[in-house]
């Protein structure tokens, strides 16, 4: 592996009393080297007073210089500038920013309160952060945060740090793969290789990633989507694990502190800076392996909470501007259930999220972006939901994001739930009910027949009176919020006991059975049921129409341990198990399988909703099946691929076996077998072009719980009947 590029970090420019300090300019926004010096520009209406403060030391409380902006001189309409001669790479710094403090006014202005640059990309890394300190109220009076904190916080908090290294991308460019050909794999940076099973030199970091690439390859993903890697707190999650006695950590990360700066503690080489560096080593890197890289961002709160939250960044900047707030103004909206809620759609915070998203993938390269809550991005300030609002179309439209993939979790906490018609058809959504119908499908329910087959084909009943296609179809049965896929089958409830509250958090609703017992089993019935539920789901999301996701791990039936809701374990209950892969190597196999099988009949793909001429349906009888029965639970369709090959698929959610009719071959063509999740490895699955001929044109005999892919295709191009 190469060695990182990384040359500076190791000193601070000598910044003087003497140093030149000139007026500057208002844009851009964050830090601007020019002319020898450092450009600081910061948005605030209700500032009184701004001051820039220079360390020398992460955990200094004293700066080393401090520039008081001068009201008229460092002022431009609402924005705050100055220029720095002598700053270099590494340079830290944070603001203090005056103002009123005047809560039900909606003002939190506190002097004494060091603040995060909101275009800071980099902040330095600080052991065991403690927001207590950077409250800005006085926790021992009566009346909480009405009453100002004179507490000094600059010894707790981090700073920021100007980073300004050049790297060299290696004429890297946007891969651009087309939504049919990308199947994207959900992970965790930290837990992907934090447990030593990964065995890679640098595990839970960029770098450990980077290392795991070769996996990535072999599993044949065309994308990682990673869980929140700009900065935020570990340390926030109050609380004790009662099971362990160990603390609680906020491990997801959808608490965000600085929409700009990659997490420091995910590198391996320091957090001066070289997190930025080895953010884009990793992506230059994936993208060698034709991987495309898309970012869970969050845009809808921060880690500020409510009322009683510290004072961290926009609070102190201008709280008024950049959150929602209540007719009495001291309290918070709370649309995303965490205590606040961004004002997206007023005109600054828009440029503020918009100038995030273009530095993403200008500055660091990746490809696109799932917007975590989603729906809050298209309220106005009074929390109302806009027809057509105006962030989301911004970010459709933005020249500079016309290539990027987005995606939108098309739902909030407070109701909303827009799946099928969330915005402009450039918006992919996170499709809800294809993960709930599948799982209902699988589990036995009644009535799902019709809802599984406009699932499989692209959901048209969702998407087509929006004008959208399969392709704005996000399709998946697991994420990390809630039950992994090897938990779907093996925990009927929820156990979340370990996060420390009572088993109350999380959801109730997971469409989920154990088959015999609640979690692991030594029962080999049981466990083979549970082996060929997790093929059905896997084969079922891999031949849908639409984009398919998986969650990391679901490929060796990583496990939670029936935990849907493992925000707060940074542990081996998120971890990934890699001694897993060898346990449940048919299960990874089938999956790197079924991509293939995907990958080899792109008719599965298309970004078009299926025509009559395209699909036929079937029962098990070679009738129409009766889509109105609640208690039908098998059918099958053919799709044409060409005049030569077509694709007979069949699925059976009953407990019973039966015999399917086969329907006509082409002329010059027989069935061969490429898929049935009820034999065991290798027979199971077969490799492309490598399909054994059925020898029965008749039937095809499918046992209960599973199901079955045949190929119909001229004998001679057969090469035999080798499994992958």
């Amino acid at each position: 592996m190469n060695t990182p590029e990384r040359t500076l970090h190791d000193y601070v420019a000598d910044v003087s009393e003497h140093t030149e300090v000139r007026r500057g300019v208002p844009l851009p926004f964050g830090t601007h080297e020019s002319e020898g010096g450092v450009n600081f520009s910061l948005f605030s209406r209700h500032a009184t007073h701004v001051r820039l403060e220079l360390f020398d030391h992460p955990v200094d409380a004293t700066p080393a210089r401090v520039i008081d902006f001068d009201f008229t001189r460092n002022r431009t309409g609402d924005i705050w500038h100055v220029w720095v001669e002598g700053i270099r790479s590494g340079q830290l710094y944070a603001y203090r920013v005056n103002g009123p403090y005047q809560p039900r006014e909606g003002h939190r202005f506190n002097f004494h309160k060091l603040l995060i640059d909101p275009f800071a990309t980099a902040i330095s890394r600080v052991q065991n952060w403690d927001f207590g300190p950077a409250r800005g109220y006085d926790l021992s009076a009566p009346e909480r945060d009405l009453v100002c904190s004179k507490v000094d916080d600059a010894e707790a908090m981090p700073k920021c740090v100007f980073t300004n290294e050049h790297f060299h991308w290696h004429d890297d460019q946007p891969l651009r793969h087309p939504w049919s050909k990308t199947v994207i794999y959900e992970t965790h940076v930290r837990g992907f290789t934090i447990h030593p099973s990964s065995v890679v030199e640098h595990p839970g970091t960029y770098r450990g990633l980077m290392e795991k690439i070769p996996y990535l390859k072999e599993l044949g993903v065309t994308a990682v989507e990673l869980m929140p890697i700009y900065e935020f707190n570990e340390f926030e999650v109050p609380g004790i694990n009662p099971q362990t006695g160990k603390p609680l950590r906020n491990y997801w990360g959808y608490d965000p502190v600085a929409f700009f700066a990659p997490k420091a503690s995910y590198s391996s080489a320091g957090g001066m800076g070289q997190q930025k560096l080895e953010f884009k080593e990793m992506v230059r890197a994936l993208h060698q392996a034709g991987i495309e890289v898309i970012l869970d961002v969050v845009f809808n709160h921060t880690s500020e909470g409510n009322e009683l939250g510290p004072t961290l960044c926009f609070r102190g900047i201008d709280n008024s501007i950049f959150y929602m707030l209540e007719s009495d103004q001291r309290y918070y909206k709370n649309y995303a259930g965490t205590g606040n809620t961004i004002n997206a759609n007023h005109p600054m915070v828009r440029d503020h999220i918009l100038g995030a998203l273009r530095y993403w993938v200008v500055e660091m390269h990746v490809d696109g972006f799932r917007f975590d809550l989603a729906s809050i991005l298209g309220r106005d300030c009074t929390g109302k939901l806009l027809a057509n609002a105006p962030l989301l179309e911004r970010i459709a439209e933005d020249p500079i994001l016309r290539d990027a993939k987005i995606i939108a979790e098309a739902w909030d906490t407070a109701g909303a739930y827009e799946v099928g018609s969330f915005s402009e058809r450039r918006w992919a959504e996170w499709n809800g009910r294809y993960r709930d119908d599948i799982r209902r499908f699988w589990r036995g329910d009644d009535g799902m027949l019709g809802l599984f087959a406009s699932r499989i084909c692209g959901s048209a009943d969702i998407y087509t009176k929006s004008g959208k296609g399969p392709e704005s179809s996000i399709n998946f049965v697991t994420c990390h919020d809630g039950f992994t896929l090897n938990d779907l089958v093996s925990y009927r409830d929820k156990h979340n006991e370990a996060n420390g509250e009572n088993n109350h958090d999380g959801t109730d609703y997971n469409i989920s059975e154990n088959y015999g017992t609640e979690g692991e089993t030594t029962d080999a019935g049981i466990e083979a049921l549970r082996k060929g539920q997790i093929k059905n789901f896997l084969l079922t999301l891999l031949i849908s129409r639409g984009v398919p996701m998986l969650l990391s791990g679901d490929e060796f039936r990583r496990t939670q341990g029936g935990n849907n809701n493992a925000y707060c374990q940074d542990n081996e209950t998120s971890w990934h198990d890699w001694s897993c892969l060898e346990q449940h190597r048919e299960i990874f196999r089938f999956t790197r399988g079924m991509i293939d099988f995907r990958r080899a009949h792109p008719i599965l793909s298309k970004e078009q909703f299926y025509t009559d001429a395209d699909i036929h349906w079937f029962d098990p009888q070679g009738g129409m099946p009766n889509w109105a029965d609640p208690k039908e639970k098998q059918f099958g369709c053919l799709i044409h691929e060409d005049e030569q090959r077509a694709l007979f698929l069949i699925f059976n959610a009953s407990t019973d076996a039966v015999d399917f009719g086969l329907p006509p071959v082409l002329p010059g063509t027989r069935w061969h077998l490429a898929v049935d999740t009820s034999r065991e490895a290798p027979q199971d699955l077969f490799a492309v072009d490598k399909e054994p001929l059925w020898e029965d044109p008749q039937t095809y005999h499918l046992s209960s719980r599973s199901s079955a892919i045949l190929l119909a295709r001229k004998q001679e191009s057969a090469l035999g009947g080798r499994a992958v």
